[in-house]
């Protein structure tokens, strides 16, 4: 006999797939106690290098619960955003591909906000939010927890079906719900790739990142001058980096996106080198004032430009 939380959890599921979510998958709230050494380690030795955010609110950080006052269940989504089609020009500088379309954050959290009134008026009276990178969450290791992949050597969740190239999103509510098995395997096995192929070495162990060393960190959120040990190594990326996502074998295999939702903006991937170089104000506001390139801003995206 399926229990009721079984039902309603089903019911979460399928409303999340019917809404254009690739996965989702379902975790009891409690304290990521096995992320407190790894988390504290990575902060002491200051490899979150100027992101200051990253040291606030830690004990949140640990436990979802403290986010949301009586909360018992993580909802946890992805989205795949791996395009079908790249960068025109091979000489063109290069964006990250979670970039190519409007800001995902705002999609997202449309679609968790449709999800949570429907678990309201459908499922059951309930309080919740929905987060994408909006809160101090470690939203990789509750995607783990809910079942939906495991955390790669780039530090990054990896799903069988999808790969890498993932977006992430929560609903914290307060109602108890039929849970998912935690992700416990490790598919990554000897496989060194993504460490191997860091230009800048910024993965120093398994699963750690030292900020201060990649590419992503100083494009996007160094507003200081880039060190030039990074900018001669930083291959013609101007926003983000996919390297280490791009030699990985699972993500060899994953099919491109046709949601319509993640299409890339219009004229973005056809645009020459020489386009880049001549971008005014003007034109990269009419382009990218609701994409994630608009985390940089029009004066370091040309900062990035001219250190190519």
């Amino acid at each position: 006999m399926v229990s009721s939380n079984e039902n309603h959890s089903r019911l979460i599921r399928q409303k999340a797939l019917d809404l254009g979510f690739s996965e989702c998958g379902i975790s009891r709230v409690r304290p990521l106690v096995e992320e407190r050494e790894p988390l504290q380690r990575w902060l002491s030795e200051k490899m979150h290098g100027n992101m200051k955010y990253m040291a606030n609110n830690f004990e949140m950080r640990l436990d979802p619960g403290k986010i949301e006052e009586g909360a018992k269940s993580v909802i946890s989504v992805l989205i795949n955003y791996y395009p079908a089609e790249k960068q025109a020009d091979p000489t063109a500088p290069v964006i990250s591909k979670y970039a190519y379309s409007l800001d995902y954050h705002f999609i997202i959290k449309e679609k968790l906000t449709i999800l949570l009134k429907y678990i309201q008026s459908e499922i059951s009276p309930c309080q919740g939010r929905g987060f994408v990178d909006s809160a101090p969450i470690l939203e990789r290791s509750l995607a783990k927890a809910a079942g939906l992949g495991w955390i790669g050597k780039h530090s990054l969740l990896i799903n069988k079906y999808f790969g890498s190239y993932v977006f992430i999103g929560e609903l914290i509510i307060d109602l108890e719900l039929d849970y998912d098995i935690p992700f416990t395997s490790d598919h990554c096995g000897t496989c060194t790739r993504c460490i191997d192929a860091c230009p800048t070495q910024a993965i120093v162990a398994d699963r750690v990142v030292d900020a201060r060393k990649c590419i992503a960190y100083h494009t996007i959120e160094n507003k200081e001058e880039v060190p030039e040990s990074i900018r001669s190594k930083l291959e013609n990326q101007i926003f983000g980096c996919d390297i280490c996502q791009d030699v990985c074998p699972w993500n060899k295999v994953i099919k491109p996106i046709h949601n319509q939702d993640f299409m890339p903006i219009k004229g973005l991937l056809e645009m020459q080198k020489s386009d880049w170089l001549e971008l005014t104000p003007d034109t990269y506001r009419e382009m990218f004032s609701k994409s994630a390139l608009e985390r940089a801003g029009y004066k370091r995206i040309m900062r990035n430009i001219g250190y190519l």
